[in-house]
């Protein structure tokens, strides 16, 4: 992390410099999409994403390619939790990444509980293979996606009452991590987890038996196809769901969501084009298209400062404030 982002969010004490800086590597390693997006937020605000970011990295670290004895996983992502309850009541920690997380909760007032639900849902990754219905899969993601983005709101700061910019973060999170399933299904079914619903995939003709054939012999399969075109339509009706609420963000934080969302979005896109692949390789957006929506977003976030700055101060929109007393007393996936 750069010492000028340190610095515009007064981040002044070397071990939290250390640690917050940890997470900024953690996010630029594992997530590239959300670590350009990032970028584009006033520099005082990216410190405590990398540290919201870091946190939910290195707990999917531990589930997805941790110790590779089950029995050692689950020690090892109670170890975190343990970890997380301490930081958060001491607000402080010996661990560099729950020690930035329970700083960024003090700083923002973010709810304990988005934290908590977050664990329950990596606990549930340990256990859980695949999932009945879409309702089923939605109440996993409450804490795996959903939280993620209600605890991103006071970060990004908003223009409207929290209770009505929340759904839609909500949303945008979940629309985030449905798109995660469907460009790793392949990867995520080595892992013995299938995410797609399987009455989704059960419409289509396909269950576990198929994907795996599938993914083992490199062979197509139609059912597979149209099962995986289903889940992708499904997915973009929860961007659609999600995309009002960024017209509710404090102007300068709309460049960065908006270049996630097409970035992520740009995601589907991908998985389309290359013919609904996904058990057999990665879909990727092409280096050439992120940089194109970077720099769609660094004009839009000129045009929103100089806005700002030109029009009076009776009319100037800023961010809503998030009241300490608003939130429970702070006791917490990538492209």
């Amino acid at each position: 992390m750069t010492a000028r982002e340190l610095d515009a969010a007064g981040i002044t004490d070397p071990g939290l410099r250390h640690a917050y800086a940890h997470c900024r590597t953690l996010n630029a390693r594992h997530g590239k999409t959300y670590f350009l997006a990032t970028r584009l937020l006033p520099a005082h605000r990216r410190p405590a994403v990398h540290a919201l970011y870091g946190f939910a990295r290195w707990a999917d670290d531990i589930v997805d390619t941790g110790p590779p004895d089950p029995l050692a996983r689950t020690a090892a992502l109670e170890q975190l939790s343990m970890s997380l309850r301490h930081g958060l009541d001491a607000r402080r920690s010996a661990e560099p990444v729950v020690h930035a997380l329970a700083d960024t909760a003090r700083r923002y007032a973010i709810d304990a509980r988005h934290f908590h639900d977050f664990m329950a849902a990596m606990r549930a990754d340990l256990t859980v293979t695949d999932y009945a219905t879409y309702a089923d899969l939605r109440r996993y993601m409450h804490g795996s996606a959903a939280v993620i983005g209600l605890q991103m709101v006071p970060v990004l700061g908003i223009v409207a009452p929290r209770e009505e910019a929340e759904p839609y973060a909500a949303a945008l999170g979940v629309a985030f991590q449905l798109t995660n399933f469907l460009r790793d299904v392949g990867e995520d079914l080595d892992r013995g987890r299938i995410y797609v619903p399987a009455d989704l995939l059960g419409a289509h003709g396909v269950d576990r038996e198929l994907l795996r054939w599938s993914r083992d012999t490199g062979r197509r399969d139609t059912r597979i196809t149209r099962a995986l075109r289903a889940f992708e339509e499904l997915t973009r009706g929860v961007y659609r769901q999600a995309v009002p609420g960024i017209a509710l963000l404090d102007p300068v934080s709309r460049p960065c969501i908006r270049s996630a969302f097409v970035l992520y979005s740009g995601i589907l896109d991908a998985v389309a084009d290359d013919g609904y692949s996904v058990l057999h390789r990665r879909a990727v957006v092409p280096r050439r298209r992120r940089t194109v929506v970077a720099l769609d977003g660094l004009a839009r976030i000129a045009h929103a400062r100089i806005s700002h700055r030109s029009a009076p101060p009776a009319a100037r929109t800023g961010p809503v404030p998030v009241r300490a007393e608003a939130a429970a007393p702070v006791c917490r996936g990538a492209a």
